[in-house]
């Protein structure tokens, strides 16, 4: 079978990162290289709290990676995932080939906490504003 190309965000365990990124990362691509796969690209994407708690932890330091490997693996990883102390979540999707390197550019360059910021602060000043009943 032709090996696919994926992108995978990884949610890790913040305490344990801020530890030590780079055995944590190491853990994530120990887990991708176990399988056969070629990391493509890997960074560090956010730092947040989370919506709700996953597995007691409140705040998650998250990692995108693209890589290739054969779809047949894809159970393997996830299995090894949910296996991990460090990796608290994953969510693995199949890249279109015309959109590999279009998307890693854009993964590799952009900065998430910028982008995001500078978006919200434009959509809230173009929202038209409601009336009050005073007026």
């Amino acid at each position: 079978m032709p090996a696919n190309t994926y992108e995978a965000m990884f949610l890790l365990d913040s305490t344990k990162t801020a530890a030590s990124w780079d055995d944590s990362v190491k853990h994530v691509h120990d887990i991708l290289t176990k399988h056969d796969s070629e990391i493509i690209a890997s960074r560090q994407w956010d730092e947040r709290r989370l919506a709700y708690p996953v597995n007691g932890h409140k705040k998650g330091t998250y990692l995108l990676t693209y890589f290739k490997t054969d779809s047949s693996k894809l159970k393997d990883i996830n299995s090894d995932c949910h296996l991990s102390d460090v990796i608290l979540r994953e969510l693995i999707l199949k890249v279109e080939p015309k959109l590999v390197d279009h998307l890693v550019n854009q993964a590799m360059t952009s900065t998430p906490n910028v982008d995001a910021e500078s978006s919200n602060e434009d959509d809230m000043d173009d929202r038209p504003r409601r009336r009050r009943r005073d007026d």
